[in-house]
């Protein structure tokens, strides 16, 4: 395994300590900044991982389809959290993870095509917007800097809006995928 693959697995093993932090961090306000810099950790990786997979030429079949998954699992289980922390509306969090499951849907039916969809630059945004909203959320300094609040808000109307954007590119782009011309 190589270190991008090893660094998307990492990822995904980071992802119980963060919930973990997070979802203790109202009876302790520590926990918090540990499940916030966790977080941030985990998001680095993402970067990481595919700047030294397309450097050094390492990009495989499992990081196309593992790194896209871990980045999903790490964002959604931020979000369930801060949904059960009244930090995010729970139906924008469907809409979000109602997306991830399509287009894990239309991976899985390629990939018994012999066929792997890498990530787009439309879901790369979606990505980064997605953990910038949740970093916001998680740091939660409305109550110090009440511009905050808004700067959050507008980041999680963009990533809203990317998710739907994304999901558009992805069918349009993929729509071979589902009628079997592949």
């Amino acid at each position: 395994m190589n270190l991008p693959n090893k660094l998307t697995v990492a990822r995904v093993v980071l992802i119980p300590f963060f919930v973990a932090f997070l979802l203790l961090s109202p009876s302790n306000e520590a926990f918090k900044w540990v499940a916030l810099a966790i977080f941030i950790v985990a998001s680095l990786t993402d970067m990481l991982d595919g700047k030294i997979a397309r450097k050094y030429n390492l990009i495989t079949d499992f990081g196309k389809f593992m790194d896209p998954l871990a980045d999903k699992l790490l964002v959604c289980s931020a979000m369930i959290c801060l949904i059960e922390l009244s930090r995010i509306p729970s139906w924008i969090v469907v809409i979000i993870i109602a997306r991830e499951f399509v287009i894990s849907g239309f991976r899985l039916i390629a990939a018994d095509n012999g066929r792997v969809i890498a990530a787009s630059y439309w879901g790369k945004f979606k990505t980064t917007f997605q953990m910038i909203m949740v970093i916001l959320m998680i740091a939660d300094l409305g109550n110090v800097l009440p511009w905050m609040n808004i700067l959050t808000q507008i980041i999680m109307w963009v990533a809203l809006a990317l998710t739907i954007i994304s999901l558009v590119d992805y069918l349009v782009k993929n729509k071979d995928v589902m009628s079997g011309e592949m």
